[in-house]
């Protein structure tokens, strides 16, 4: 099963640890598909990834054999609630969205289209240094 890109918060990381019963040299194997990488990841494992901004799987195991995944993840939902006035989406689309000028409005979904090239921004990249 894969996991795509998804709504959880785009610049937090996520542990991910292996357990179970498996051989990892035959299967349980991380694949970070946009990465290119096909990680050995034995039980009792744990990897720090931005799970929300890298599409990643894991290969089968060998019959008879039991993988387990134990993640921790931070929902982007309680960001966009507070970012909301502590509303969810849905109550504050009925409510404060409602009652917003067309230029608040306007506003709004800008600001929301922008956050995840704003979350992008905020990732390290491996060698690059901003005063270089």
């Amino acid at each position: 099963m894969a996991t795509y890109r998804s709504r959880e918060f785009s610049v937090a990381w996520c542990a991910v640890t292996a357990l179970g019963k498996f051989n990892p040299d035959k299967g349980g194997h991380l694949i970070l598909w946009d990465l290119g990488l096909v990680i050995r990841f034995p039980p009792g494992s744990t990897i720090l990834l931005p799970s929300a901004l890298l599409v990643h799987s894991n290969v089968a195991l060998m019959d008879g054999e039991e993988r387990i995944s134990l993640v921790h993840f931070t929902a982007g939902g309680l960001f966009r609630y507070v970012d909301n006035g502590c509303k969810t989406d849905k109550v504050f689309m009925e409510t404060d969205y409602r009652k917003m000028s067309d230029e608040e409005r306007g506003e709004w979904h800008k600001e929301r289209a922008e956050r995840w090239n704003d979350a992008l921004r905020l990732m390290t990249v491996w060698g690059h240094n901003e005063q270089e």
